[in-house]
């Protein structure tokens, strides 16, 4: 039986203040009090979400540095999505650091026209699938979970990471996607957002929880409030609700492209 243990970081974050968000971070981190497999930080935990101005990384900085340190230190594989230099514009870069480390990364795909993010930020172009303890894992970003097509399920992951800077005015679709993305794909999923306003005076609640493949909740923060949530998955509870209902079985066929 695989099972692998989750730790979820639900925090606010100091605007533009790398040094004071890592050294935030490795505080909260110290309050873990059992091992984990995967622990999940926020999207844009080292900056906020600032993606007209000058804050991006390089590939291989301080904040890279920071994830290979922790991920050793903690004997765990660490993720979070940092704003990292890529070509006259910034990529929304979710990394993976496992101990090792090996690192892995996914680039958010769909960017947020609203707010002109694709003047700042280049799209990703793959969809990337990371393997943990036997789970097969769907990484994605905020607005991503606004198109159901990208995450589908193809019989290819057990779990959905999704990482956010995800506005309190608009926190009744985060709840509601998360637990309907739970549902059609019949997988796991973990919604990691932040707290507390950014530098543009956009307010965040939280909202940070895991959905079982029923979409009935099995952990969720507090909203306004600091955390971390421990949980532990189960991936044969998930193989045998696939059994009993293969859904699956009469999906459309279809190919991104």
């Amino acid at each position: 039986m695989s099972a692998l243990t989750l730790a979820l970081v639900q925090s606010s974050l100091y605007w533009l203040d790398k040094q004071a968000n890592l050294a935030h971070f490795s505080e909260l981190l110290e309050c873990l009090t059992e091992p984990a497999d995967l622990i999940v930080l926020p999207e844009t935990f080292a900056t906020g979400f600032a993606i007209n101005l000058d804050c991006s990384e390089p590939e291989q900085g301080d904040v890279v540095n920071w994830l290979k340190a922790t991920a050793k230190q903690k004997n765990a594989v660490i993720a979070g999505s940092v704003l990292v230099t890529h070509g006259d514009k910034k990529a929304n870069r979710f990394y993976w650091v496992w101990p090792n480390g090996e690192v892995k990364f996914y680039d958010k795909r769909h960017l947020f026209c609203l707010g002109n993010e694709g003047r700042y930020v280049e799209a990703g172009k793959q969809r990337e699938i990371f393997n943990i303890k036997g789970f097969r894992i769907l990484p994605q970003v905020c607005y991503d979970l606004r198109f159901p097509v990208f995450q589908r399920n193809c019989n290819d992951y057990d779990l959905m990471v999704n990482v956010a800077n995800w506005p309190a005015a608009r926190r009744h679709v985060w709840d509601t996607l998360l637990k309907a993305r739970a549902m059609e794909n019949v997988c796991y999923v973990v919604g990691v957002n932040r707290i507390g306003p950014d530098g543009n005076e956009v307010d965040h609640n939280g909202g940070t929880a895991v959905y079982d493949f029923k979409g009935d909740t099995l952990a969720a923060l507090d909203d306004n409030q600091s955390g971390i949530i421990i949980q532990r998955l189960d991936i044969s509870a998930l193989e045998d609700f696939r059994r009993a209902f293969p859904a699956h079985l009469d999906a459309d066929q279809f190919q991104l492209i």
